[in-house]
């Protein structure tokens, strides 16, 4: 299936409806929604939690809600869900954009999680957390995963990492593959815009970690070509630290993020590998 194929099915599912939504800031995309983890059976006393963050090449006209059914399937997988919400966009109509504003919003909101989680998902298990992310989310997700590894003049660094493991599904993870490979139009250069500081955004480059990491990609993506996960594997690798490479046959880049389709089963798979 192209990925317009999977694009078109996955934007066909209704909006699901979070349990909770709570404010981390003053702007208004300053938000995060939570799903409460339900199996089925009943909603659990303590369950891992996930954070979950959005793709779209950080566009404007891309937010939470087309990943809402992604964040539901994970609830009634047994996972507590935070689905956040941060700022896109740039200056020019549908540019990448908004570095550093994306930034601080990730660090803001992660920084925020316990205590919002504490009144709004008391569910959740902050001991056990995995933060996963699509496409420009994938790349959010494993920069957030990294703070600590910045220098501590960084705006955004973190003496600790909070997390138990990333888990990032065909993410932007190589800035220089994916701008030799014109990924998304260029959108690594708009999202840097004229003052993004790479050193401090390229996952490729904030290495190791020490932060269990999982990537998952499709064989078949046209959209973030498998090339740029497998440089940042490669990068992992070199660091002493290899990340583990699931790469799906037959699959392109939407269908990791689709309900139904087997690919979104296995994704559920590996971030229960490090939740539990």
């Amino acid at each position: 299936m192209s990925d317009d194929a999977e694009a078109d099915a996955v934007f066909a599912y209704p909006a699901v409806a979070p349990d909770a939504t709570a404010a981390y800031g003053d702007h208004p995309d300053q938000i995060m929604d939570f799903h409460a983890p339900h199996d089925g059976e009943g909603t659990a006393a303590t369950a891992p939690l996930v954070v979950v963050l959005h793709g779209g090449v950080w566009r404007e006209r891309y937010d939470r809600q087309h990943i809402a059914p992604f964040a539901g399937f994970l609830a009634r997988r047994g996972f507590a869900v935070a689905n956040v919400e941060y700022r896109r966009g740039g200056i020019e109509p549908g540019s990448a954009g908004r570095c550093p504003d994306t930034l601080d919003d990730v660090a803001a909101a992660l920084d925020a999680l316990p205590g919002l989680v504490a009144s709004h998902l008391p569910q959740a298990d902050l001991r056990r957390t995995v933060v996963t992310g699509h496409s420009a989310g994938g790349h959010l997700a494993l920069w957030a995963a990294a703070r600590h590894v910045l220098p501590p003049d960084a705006p955004w660094h973190r003496s600790t990492p909070p997390f138990r493991g990333v888990v990032a599904l065909a993410p932007i993870a190589h800035f220089g593959v994916a701008r030799e490979l014109k990924v998304c139009g260029g959108a690594v250069d708009q999202f840097l815009g004229d003052g993004g500081n790479e050193a401090w955004t390229d996952p490729a480059v904030l290495l190791p970690t020490g932060i269990a990491t999982t990537v998952v990609q499709g064989r078949a993506d046209e959209t973030v070509p498998p090339q740029v996960t497998e440089a940042f594997a490669d990068a992992t690798a070199t660091e002493g630290e290899p990340a583990g490479l699931t790469l799906l046959d037959g699959v392109g880049h939407f269908a990791l993020i689709d309900p139904a389709a087997d690919a979104c089963a296995v994704v559920a798979a590996e971030i229960e590998q490090l939740a539990w």
